[in-house]
């Protein structure tokens, strides 16, 4: 009979994960560095005991599991799945919430971390599995089924569900969450409900099950078929384009891309996901591409006829609602580490890890370059867009700067090892747009979610993931309004990071696309009912949760508040107010936003009419 230990199961799982660890490239890492938890009945007494067992004594569990309390249970999944986008997916953290609404209130985290392809391990707490006390508080019943929960709300935004009714379910639930954790095709959120009562149940767990485990994030390699055929199809090519997204940079591929690019002169464009991982002063790199991208890359994404896909998942914003790839013929070849994106667009698929692949197809295109005439091309629409994005980063001649000023400083100002951090609302189409990153470290943006309020968590996140870096966050004041609670957490964990605000007194982003389609920016503007703006005060708010605020408003007093911001030692914050007009980026491309078809309003009329104009050229790419 194999040897045992009598644990609880909140016991049971931190032992577990505090010898949990991931290999990649021959370096070792724990993949769990800590627990992030708000406590209220459901955990207080399962995993919270079981985090304050290990941090008075670690020694029984073979190491210390790091913790840190949140303030919101959406921010610290957040965080956790930032902390993981900051290490390539290498590593990341367990977050516990209490049953009901604390466990709710982790969803939209979960959504985010999937959408996005983050790994992060979630442990909600849930009703009474005895159903003794039954309805519990905060339990959700359902008069057709008694096995339903609130929890349930997790299997749609999860890559892994599961809900552990008896102590033993959790050796295999485990094991198998871990494998998606550390899965470079399937990861995403990992949610294991655990009912109250089970949490802190004793079992006799093998000690085997504690043992340290190493998992190896796989490395694909291409098919040599596979390799044969995309470079066939890339030498018959006469404009072939690189749409480089997330996955290049997860697999460490940003070297073998710039070779990639060197050797074909095949321009390079990228998504919000792979922006930097071509410098953008490669003669290649023609920047973002598709609704809010670059002239640039959008006027050769529109002659395109063959488009090599690189660890995309060629959302709507990429392919800009499936009208940017204009040529009739246009065809794709996607390398992707998970056939589900290597399918698209009836693609040729090459289904492997992003850098095995880009070495291989390298060699297969020995001999090959892109004609003369097409490198004069590309090499004229970077120089234009380069005069562009210094017009827009240096607007001058109004009352308030506009924001792509606030994005030209920045952009000059960040070092390459410095993290510049985004997520919703009109920033992230200006900073894909316009945004010049030199390393594919420098450029943090989620938008595969793009949820509002992920900016300032996230900012703790990446600071724990990158301690030596300047880390700043750049966030709206409608943002600012949906989570700031976390500020506390980062007083409290003395982490410093530099948030910049920018005050526009609206949602500009949503704004401008309410005026586009007919809606007269209806409901986005934050004013009284007699038109009059609001006195409230976002600096001072930001002050009360600890955090050093210095209110500058020109971009010269801007630069200087930064020089000064980076000297200090604790949290800070840069105000400014910022024109909610804009002037924004020229736009290049188009995005999909459904107009009223009849309507009594004339702007409406009107913009139905340019909707079916500009959607037009819709079409699947078959």
């Amino acid at each position: 009979m194999s040897e045992t230990v009598r644990l609880t199961v909140g016991q049971a799982i931190i032992r577990f994960l505090v010898n949990q660890f991931v290999e990649s490239d021959g370096e070792t890492d724990r993949l769990i560095v800590g627990a992030m938890g708000i406590f209220g009945h459901g955990n207080v007494a399962g995993i919270g005991q079981a985090l304050l067992q290990n941090e008075i004594d670690p020694t029984p569990d073979g190491g210390e599991m790091a913790y840190i309390m949140p303030r919101n249970e959406q921010g610290m999944v957040h965080a956790a799945a930032a902390f993981a986008k900051a290490t390539n997916r290498r590593q990341t953290w367990m977050c516990t919430s209490s049953i009901g609404p604390g466990a709710l209130n982790m969803v939209t985290g979960a959504a985010l971390a999937t959408t996005n392809r983050l790994p992060v391990l979630l442990f909600p707490s849930d009703q009474f599995a005895t159903r003794n006390p039954d309805p519990v508080l905060q339990q959700v019943e359902d008069p057709t089924s008694l096995m339903t929960a609130a929890t349930d709300c997790f299997r749609p935004v999860s890559r892994y569900f599961d809900r552990i009714e008896r102590p033993e379910q959790l050796i295999p639930s485990l094991l198998a969450g871990l494998r998606v954790l550390t899965d470079p095709a399937d990861t995403g959120a990992v949610t294991i409900a655990l009912p109250q009562d089970v949490q802190a149940e004793a079992h006799d767990f093998p000690v085997e099950f504690f043992r340290p485990r190493t998992w190896r994030i796989r490395r694909p390699a291409p098919e040599p078929i596979a390799i044969e055929r995309a470079a066939q199809a890339i030498r018959d090519a006469k404009r072939p384009m690189v749409v480089s997204g997330g996955g290049t940079i997860y697999s460490l591929a940003s070297e073998e891309l710039r070779a990639f690019a060197s050797a074909t002169g095949i321009p390079v464009s990228d998504t919000q996901a792979g922006k930097g991982a071509i410098n953008f002063d490669h003669e290649c790199a023609v920047g973002g591409v598709g609704s809010t991208g670059a002239a640039s890359a959008n006027a050769i994404a529109d002659q395109a006829d063959v488009v090599i896909g690189i660890g995309t998942r060629y959302s709507d914003f990429t392919t800009a609602s499936h009208t940017q790839f204009k040529n009739p013929d246009v065809k794709f070849i996607n390398i992707n580490v998970g056939a589900f994106d290597a399918a698209k667009h009836s693609a040729e698929m090459v289904v492997a890890d992003a850098r095995e692949a880009l070495v291989a197809l390298t060699a297969a295109l020995e001999g090959y370059r892109v004609d003369a005439s097409y490198t004069a091309e590309i090499a004229k629409l970077r120089d234009e867009w380069a005069e562009a994005t210094r017009q827009c980063y240096t607007v001058g001649n109004q009352p308030l700067p506009a924001q792509t000023e606030v994005f030209g400083a920045l952009n000059e100002l960040l070092g390459d090892d410095d993290v510049v951090i985004n997520a919703a609302g009109s920033m992230p189409g200006d900073l894909q747009c316009l945004w010049q990153a030199r390393t594919p470290k420098q450029y943090h943006v989620e938008y595969a979610f793009s949820t509002m309020g992920y900016e300032i968590p996230a900012a703790m996140g990446v600071k724990l993931a990158f301690p030596d870096s300047e880390v700043v966050a750049i966030v709206g004041d409608g943002t600012y309004q949906m989570l700031p609670m976390e500020l506390a957490t980062i007083v409290q964990e003395g982490v410093k990071v530099i948030f910049v605000l920018l005050q526009n007194y609206g949602f500009a982003s949503i704004g401008a696309l309410s005026e586009s389609r007919g809606s007269q920016r209806f409901g986005t503007k934050y004013r009284s009912g007699k038109g009059e703006l609001l006195p409230v005060d976002i600096a001072a708010n930001a002050e009360s949760w600890g955090i050093n605020v210095l209110r500058v408003k020109t971009i010269d007093e801007f630069k200087a508040a930064y020089a000064e911001a980076k000297e200090m030692d604790r949290a800070v914050m840069i105000h400014i107010e910022t024109d909610l007009m804009g002037p924004n980026p020229p736009g290049s491309s188009w995005w999909d936003v459904p107009v009223s078809e009849v309507s009594r309003l004339e702007s409406t009329q009107q913009a139905f009419e340019d909707y079916v104009r500009d959607r037009a050229p819709q079409r699947h790419y078959l």
